[in-house]
C-alpha cells in the first residue's frame, strides 16, 4: 500500500513520466532497476526492484509473489550471483517476492523483520492494512545502521519507521543514493494507516530524512526524487499543512472524519476515499497524542473529535 493521491490531485497517468514496467534500465553506474508489471492509482506502475552492484550483486525489494517479475530479476542478473535479497517493509507488493527468489537462488533474506503493528488494535476496531504481508521471515534483521555488503557496494540500513513500523531505507553511499522504499515518493505522498502505520513516527523518520547526503532516493514506486533535502522539507511541510487543516475542519463544526474528507478532499475519485479516511484518521491519532483534539476514549476511526485550544 503506498499511493495518498487522496491529497486531492488527480490519479496518475501511468504513461507520463513513470517509469515501465518489464524493461530492466541502467539509473546509475551501480543499479539498475526492473519495474514489476502491477501498476494501479496505488503502486504507480508498478514496484520497482533494484539490483545493486555487478558480478556479485543484491536486489532490493523483489516485489510480489509474481513468478514473471523473479524470472524477469533472474534474466537480468544473468551470469552474476546474488548474495542479498534485501527488503524495505512487509507489504505485498514489496516483500513475498523475496521468498520465489530465494527458493530460486538460495540467497538469503535480509533488511526489516516480520511485520509489527504500531499499537494493539482498539476494541471493536478492525485491521485496516489488508496488504501487510505476515508471512516474512528474513533470514537476518538489519538494524538501525548496519550493512550488508559487496565488490564495490554497500547498503546501510535507515530506521524509517510509519508507512509501516518496521519500514527501512537503505543508503548506498557509493553512488550517494538512497533507496527509500515507500517512505518517501516523487510521484505521490505516503499512505499512513493506523493501527499498523504511525503518523507520528512517520513524522519523526522524515525529520531524520531531512539532513541527509544523498543526492537522489530511488523508491519503492516511480521515479527519482531529485533535490532530496528539498524535497523531504517541502513534504514535511505539505504534512504540517494537512493536520492545520483537519483542525481548521474541526474548529469550523466537523466532529467526524467522513467529513473532514468530504470538506478537504473536494472532488476526490470515490476509490480513494477510504485511504483519504486512513490518512485523517492517522492525522488525527497524532492530534489527540499531542493534545490539540480530544475524543471520547481511544482515537477510532469511527470517531468524534473536538478541537483543544493551544495554550498561549
Amino acid at each position: 500500500m503506498t499511493n495518498e493521491r487522496q491529497d486531492g490531485d488527480a490519479a496518475p497517468d501511468l504513461d507520463a513520466g513513470l517509469p515501465r514496467s518489464g524493461v530492466t534500465e541502467r539509473v546509475s553506474p551501480l543499479v539498475r532497476r526492473l519495474v514489476c508489471p502491477n501498476g494501479s492509482p496505488f503502486t504507480a506502475s508498478g514496484t520497482c526492484s533494484y539490483v545493486v552492484g555487478s558480478g556479485e550483486v543484491a536486489i532490493v525489494d523483489p516485489g510480489p509473489a509474481d513468478a514473471g517479475h523473479i524470472d524477469a530479476l533472474l534474466a537480468a542478473i544473468a551470469g552474476e550471483r546474488l548474495t542479498q535479497i534485501v527488503v524495505t517493509h512487509t507489504h505485498r507488493d514489496h516483500s513475498p517476492g523475496a521468498r520465489l527468489l530465494q527458493a530460486r537462488t538460495g540467497a538469503p533474506v535480509v533488511g526489516c523483520g516480520p511485520h509489527v503493528a504500531a499499537r494493539p488494535l482498539a476494541e471493536g476496531e478492525i485491521r485496516l492494512d489488508a496488504g501487510a504481508d505476515r508471512d516474512h521471515r528474513p533470514d537476518r534483521v538489519l538494524a538501525d545502521g548496519e550493512a550488508v555488503e559487496g565488490p564495490g557496494w554497500t547498503l546501510r540500513a535507515v530506521a524509517t519507521p510509519g508507512h509501516t513500523m518496521n519500514h527501512l531505507a537503505f543508503s548506498l553511499p557509493e553512488d550517494s543514493a538512497l533507496f527509500s522504499g515507500d517512505h518517501v515518493m516523487a510521484w505521490s505522498t505516503t499512505i499512513v494507516a493506523p493501527p499498523d502505520g504511525s503518523m507520528r513516527a512517520y513524522m519523526a523518520s522524515l525529520d531524520a530524512l531531512r539532513e541527509r547526503e544523498e543526492t537522489v532516493f530511488w523508491p519503492g514506486h516511480g521515479g527519482p526524487v531529485r533535490e532530496p533535502r528539498r524535497f523531504v522539507r517541502a513534504l514535511w511541510g505539505h504534512r504540517r499543512q494537512r493536520e492545520t487543516a483537519i483542525r481548521a475542519r474541526l474548529l469550523a463544526g466537523d466532529r467526524d472524519v467522513l467529513a473532514v474528507v468530504r470538506a478537504i478532499y473536494q472532488g476526490l475519485s470515490p476509490a480513494l476515499v477510504g485511504a483519504a479516511a486512513l490518512s485523517v484518521f492517522a492525522h488525527l491519532e497524532d492530534l489527540c497524542e499531542r493534545g490539540l483534539v480530544a475524543t471520547d476514549g481511544l482515537p477510532r476511526l469511527d470517531g468524534r473529535y473536538e478541537p483543544v485550544a493551544e495554550a498561549g
